[in-house]
């Protein structure tokens, strides 16, 4: 454990990870995904903790903005600790170099870095958390993946964890520019029952899901729900419009991620303009942005992720950043519908795509209560109308 993160641990007394009448009345008692306003009642009671302040607009919907700490470790491999180590014992024996960002560092495609967290946590034995790398990191094709200490699993924290986070990158395609406190995941917690073990299942049903489409449309069409809402591929184009997706070109500048809307589209990207025959041919190792068919809308109670496809339906991968708060396309907090932007990249070998071919899943939880703000109002939501759309560092 570093430095700044034992001093967090330091005397940090039973309220942190006790779980009394008055911490149940901040956090509440009902299962399911935290809002907003619950995680900022976790903020208040220590449960997260971070050696600089929370900054309001980490906060999101439904999870919290994770910020990199001063230093990166290149290391040689990626690499759980196991039940029985800590990350940083790994770090002493697989670090290669130690590089500072506090003035800013690039981060080298095809290299992998472990880098300590600003936040960490001290959890309630009810709560539990998972993370995701956030919008801009997967359409970045930058593989960013959640460890913490006796771990054996990624992207997962049990419940009851006291301890630092940390975060493996890898710039897949891109190298990039990163600095002390650049925000490339983000974390949800969970509150589970007694009865309900860290890694329960917490989707709602497929019958769930038609009820609540009957009620209030999850898509823009008829749905496909299958082990969760089926999403289809695009590869006709909209409103006239021939453009399809994005090719990530292989040999390119840096991009920094703290610069909005400041790389040309054109020294980056190919375009890919829709076929007569509706078909797109994946090739090996490239990384391509799509969109789906369906306009999503994703209620204010409820939160989605996406999920891995079934291995049977295609050798390909399609997310990388997979949380979708709640409001996001939703009328309630402004939308009218959103695309969701489809991060694909195949395998060993060329694979066909064809117009409305199923190729992403999404499953839904619920939260234990509405949030105070839903994505689209007022925080600084980058995509809540989004078509095929690149990150938001391009103009």
């Amino acid at each position: 454990m570093g430095e700044a993160s034992q001093r967090l641990f330091d005397g940090g007394g039973k309220e942190s990870g006790g779980e009394g009448d008055s911490v149940r009345a901040e956090i509440g008692s009902s299962v399911g995904v935290f809002p907003r306003q619950r995680i900022l009642a976790l903020i208040r009671r220590r449960m997260i903790r971070a050696t600089d302040d929370i900054a309001d607009d980490q906060i999101q919907p439904a999870s919290l903005d994770l910020r990199l700490g001063r230093t990166a470790f290149r290391v040689r491999a990626s690499f759980l600790p196991g039940s029985e180590r800590r990350v940083q014992e790994q770090l002493d024996h697989l670090s290669l170099d130690e590089i500072s960002l506090e003035q800013g560092a690039v981060l080298e495609r095809g290299c992998v870095y472990v880098v300590e967290l600003m936040e960490s946590l001290a959890l309630p034995e009810s709560v539990a958390a998972v993370a995701n790398p956030k919008s801009s990191t997967g359409r970045l094709d930058v593989f960013t993946r959640l460890i913490a200490d006796n771990s054996e699993v990624f992207d997962h924290v049990g419940s009851g964890y006291r301890g630092p986070l940390y975060a493996e990158i890898s710039p897949r395609t891109f190298s990039i520019r990163v600095r002390q406190g650049s925000r490339l995941n983000q974390l949800r917690f969970r509150r589970r029952a007694s009865s309900q073990v860290d890694y329960a299942d917490f989707r709602l049903s497929d019958r769930d899901l038609m009820e609540i489409h009957r009620r209030s449309p999850l898509i823009d069409g008829k749905p496909t729900i299958r082990h969760g809402l089926h999403l289809r591929v695009n590869l006709k184009g909209d409103s006239g419009s021939r453009l399809i997706g994005y090719r990530a070109q292989r040999y390119t500048g840096i991009i920094d991620v703290e610069e909005v809307g400041k790389c040309r589209i054109a020294d980056y990207w190919d375009k890919i303009s829709a076929r007569s025959d509706g078909r797109l041919i994946l090739d090996p190792h490239e990384f391509y942005v799509l969109a789906s068919k369906e306009a999503l809308h994703i209620p204010p109670d409820l939160a989605a992720e996406m999920v891995a496809i079934d291995p049977m339906m295609g050798e390909f991968r399609v997310h990388y950043a997979g949380f979708f708060d709640p409001g996001f396309g939703h009328a309630a907090a402004g939308g009218a519908g959103a695309r969701a932007v489809l991060e694909v990249r195949s395998h060993e070998v060329p694979f066909i795509l064809e117009d409305g071919q199923i190729i992403a899943r999404l499953v839904y939880e619920r939260l234990t209560e509405r949030p105070d703000q839903l994505y689209g109002q007022g925080i600084g939501s980058s995509y809540q109308a989004q078509g095929l759309k690149l990150s938001k560092h391009f103009r």
